[in-house]
């Protein structure tokens, strides 16, 4: 009777050790799926970021440099004016 259940133990324990080996794969799988899926989000949002910062501030050096070329276009009329008008 002991050798009979011995018999249907060893084989059950084995069974189970392996389902529950089976089960802590899957679940690791799916955790790094998770872990990379949010990494990859973080990834495209520091980059979004990153690259808006960049354009703006290039945008503001090129309207800077045009304000300063106007401003110098409208000092240039006037001192043109001023010596005409002298």
């Amino acid at each position: 009777m002991n050798e009979t259940l011995l018999k249907m133990i060893v084989p059950a324990i084995g069974l189970i050790s392996g389902l529950v080996a089976t089960y802590v794969s899957l679940q690791n799988r799916a955790l790094l799926a998770e872990v990379r899926r949010e990494l990859a989000e973080m990834e495209n949002r520091v980059i979004l970021r990153l690259n808006g910062n960049y354009v703006r501030r290039r945008e503001c050096e090129l309207l800077e440099r045009n304000m300063h070329e106007r401003v110098e276009s409208l000092a240039q009329r006037v001192r043109e004016t001023d010596s005409h008008g002298n």
